[in-house]
């Protein structure tokens, strides 16, 4: 079986991931979201949070599954038995800097994490978790990037109910 895992800190995640994960989930046996707990950041929602927005985006999926991690991509993936990882790309600015992480990731992992970046579908090409997070910070409305769901969250969250 060949399992995959999508690593992202999906703060929030937006209709880009989804897509991401939907195009994925068509490649590959398992697809694991994996949302990473970085302690460093703070950010808009909790790793919790996050995971129970995962899981209702993918509830429709039976192959695609969500999970947490701390730490390196690469022991997540070999604790999990998982040899792909998948990225989106955006711009031509993204493939660099994702290029070095999987170069990395497949030097340092035992088995050889090997890197399916997937091109974002052109609807979504503009689109960040980032940009969500700074437009709602100002009121904007950000119903076109995100699910329903989420877009309620963020007016929760944010306090724009």
């Amino acid at each position: 079986m060949i399992k995959a895992v999508y690593p992202g800190s999906f703060d929030p995640m937006t209709l880009g991931h989804l897509d991401i994960i939907k195009r994925a989930s068509k490649m590959f046996e398992q697809v694991v979201v994996c949302v990473l707990n970085n302690k460093a950041k703070s950010p808009l929602f909790s790793v919790e949070d996050r995971v129970k927005i995962l899981n209702e985006a993918v509830k429709d999926l039976p192959n695609v599954s969500v999970d947490t991690f701390e730490g390196l991509l690469i022991d997540y993936a070999k604790e999990n038995n998982v040899h792909v990882a998948i990225r989106g790309l955006r711009a031509v600015t993204d493939f660099e800097y994702e290029l070095q992480i999987a170069q990395t990731n497949r030097k340092f992992s035992d088995d050889g994490l090997d890197t399916v970046f997937l091109t974002t579908s052109l609807e979504y090409a503009y689109l960040s978790s980032s940009v969500v997070k700074e437009i709602a910070s100002f009121g904007g409305d950000v119903s076109r990037c995100v699910p329903p769901y989420v877009d309620e969250m963020i007016r929760e969250k944010i306090g724009r109910v």
